[in-house]
């Protein structure tokens, strides 16, 4: 089996840019796209082709909204550390791994991802802080 064929596993290959926003639009709406995402294409009198415009030009943002679309849409499982820093349409999806049902999301849920994510953040934040305050020499 050739690497081709396991790339070819990823939901990404060969879907365009359009199809990945229309069917996340169509399945999650702009608000639950806002809510997960936080990218201001799907919240300030959004449209798909707005969106496309935007997510064409930031790299970031369509890698961001790329990685939903594998892991919520099509409730892939995550991928191994190998696979995680290449771009989600660069990732090798196992052929054992197929789509499964979309997961359910709710604004409640996404309010309570992004608390936790500020959370440990903020954690993150204060070890960070006292290992630079460390300083064992008195330098």
């Amino acid at each position: 089996m050739s690497t081709e064929e396991i790339y070819q596993n990823n939901p990404l290959h060969g879907t365009s840019l359009e199809q990945v926003v229309t069917e996340l639009v169509e399945h999650y709406g702009f608000e639950i796209l806002f809510a997960y995402l936080k990218l201001a294409c799907f919240k300030n009198r959004p449209t798909i082709e707005s969106s496309i415009k935007f997510l064409k030009k930031t790299e970031w943002a369509r890698e961001k909204l790329e990685a939903f679309y594998l892991y919520k849409l099509k409730n892939l499982p995550k991928p191994d550390d190998s696979e995680y820093d290449k771009p989600p349409r660069d990732r090798i999806v196992p052929l054992t791994d197929k789509p499964r049902a979309p997961r359910e999301l709710s604004l409640e849920d996404a309010e309570r991802v992004e608390y936790n994510k500020q959370k440990k953040n903020a954690a993150r934040a204060i070890r960070q802080k006292r290992s630079t305050d460390f300083n064992p020499w008195g330098v």
